[in-house]
């Protein structure tokens, strides 16, 4: 396995949750969400560990100060595009693979990463997207994929065409990436869309315009991937996360 870093998203107020509280730092299972990608992060042992904080920063970084982990503040909320290329000057110098994890999808676990970042290296990938297929896909980027199964590109929901919605296969929003790739791609990316942001899934076009390998990984399991946008989607995992902690313990008896 190349050298590894990993990069945490976790700059988000989280509006839809209607709190005044950033989203990252509500209870999963009696534990901030955002602990959970970062004792994941932990165990896959990088050499970098970038938390990238914005709205009450300062209450993130108190809560999660460690010797291990650098922050990186996104001043402005400008879209996953704009929050990753933030964190260039804390991977200064690093050449490995990059892996971007959500800090609100708390339920992924160790087993699924491993095997992603395993088909990403075998695959010899500069970029890899983790995908999941959904009953009803709505509000989420939708992933289109060309006759050999590689990935073509991923459409935002707000600027699918016609036809387009009924795609079900979904972006979780977890990448890895080739760390040079990743930096090059992303100085090209505008907020030419219906947001006007600068999204991460803009450097899926730039790879395939540069004629470089880029793949989905499809996951069976959309409760592990589920990103936490609303107190119901909340309710949801803190639910999944108690009973993934009451079958841990009962392995652990046994």
């Amino acid at each position: 396995m190349s050298e590894l870093a990993i990069v945490i998203l976790a700059a988000g107020k989280g509006t839809r949750m209607k709190s005044d509280l950033v989203k990252v730092l509500h209870p999963v299972a009696g534990s901030p969400m955002l602990s959970y990608p970062l004792d994941l992060s932990r165990r896959l042992k990088p050499s970098r560990l970038v938390v990238v904080v914005g709205f009450q920063a300062d209450l993130v970084q108190e809560k999660f100060k460690a010797d291990d982990v650098t922050f990186v503040l996104q001043k402005e909320q400008l879209g996953t595009g704009h929050a990753v290329l933030a964190v260039k000057p804390a991977l200064r110098g690093f050449r490995g693979s990059v892996l971007i994890l959500s800090g609100d999808v708390p339920l992924l676990t160790e087993e699924t990463v491993s095997r992603f970042l395993k088909a990403h290296q075998a695959r010899q990938a500069a970029l890899s997207v983790m995908t999941v297929e959904l009953e009803n896909p709505k509000g989420y980027g939708r992933v289109f994929r060309n006759a050999d199964g590689s990935l073509l590109r991923i459409t935002e929901d707000k600027d699918l065409k016609a036809g387009e919605e009924k795609v079900r296969e979904i972006n979780t929003g977890i990448y890895c990436v080739d760390a040079d790739f990743l930096f090059s791609a992303l100085s090209h990316v505008t907020p030419q869309n219906a947001q006007k942001e600068y999204y991460l899934t803009d450097i899926v076009a730039r790879a395939n315009s540069e004629k470089k390998k880029v793949f989905p990984f499809l996951v069976e399991d959309s409760l592990e991937v589920m990103g936490i946008n609303t107190q119901m989607e909340l309710a949801k995992a803190d639910q999944g996360m108690k009973k993934k902690i009451a079958g841990q313990h009962r392995l652990d008896s046994d």
